[in-house]
């Protein structure tokens, strides 16, 4: 099974982080999450938009960015920015990549992307549009990275028979 690591930077919004929690469940995705954040992990918007799925999440909290990178030496970032230089389509993820996305209010910080340019991915928008919302942005990432792996381990739940759904 083909395994992501999403990171969020410095997360403001509980509903957000709680949506990003239960596409991280439903894919197998590890979430980790640098502080400060802008809520508390206990926020009942937080588990509401995560639903039931917030128990099962694999998450781990680090203090900031350094403590991040000191955990995990020599990882695989990319970072995604509607900064950056090349689509997110453009690239090809590696299992066990880390794919880091910034705080709703002003992404990731310049000068972490200036460190880690070459490794840099944006989605695709139309005139002045300045992002998409942090949920549909590692929704739309995570599974490119999933399409380029065959959608490894994960499965269609319903079927059509004789025009009812199953």
């Amino acid at each position: 099974m083909a395994k992501f690591n999403i990171v969020l930077f410095e997360p403001e919004i509980p509903a957000n982080t709680g949506n990003i929690g239960r596409t991280c469940v439903a894919t197998g995705t590890r979430l980790h999450l640098i502080e400060p954040l802008g809520f508390q992990l206990t926020e009942k918007q937080l588990k509401r938009a995560g639903m039931d799925y917030w128990n099962d999440l694999d998450v781990t909290r680090y203090m900031d960015f350094s403590d991040f990178m000191e955990k995990h030496p020599g990882i695989r970032l990319y970072m995604a920015s509607s900064k950056a230089p090349r689509a997110y389509t453009d690239v090809q993820y590696e299992n066990g990549c880390y794919i880091m996305f910034g705080k709703e209010s002003g992404g990731i910080p310049e000068e972490l992307l200036l460190e880690h340019q070459a490794d840099a991915v944006r989605i695709p928008m139309a005139g002045d549009t300045r992002c998409l919302n942090l949920g549909n942005s590692v929704a739309v990432v995570l599974y490119e990275a999933l399409r380029q792996h065959g959608f490894d381990g994960l499965t269609a739940r319903g079927q059509l028979t004789k025009y009812r759904w199953k």
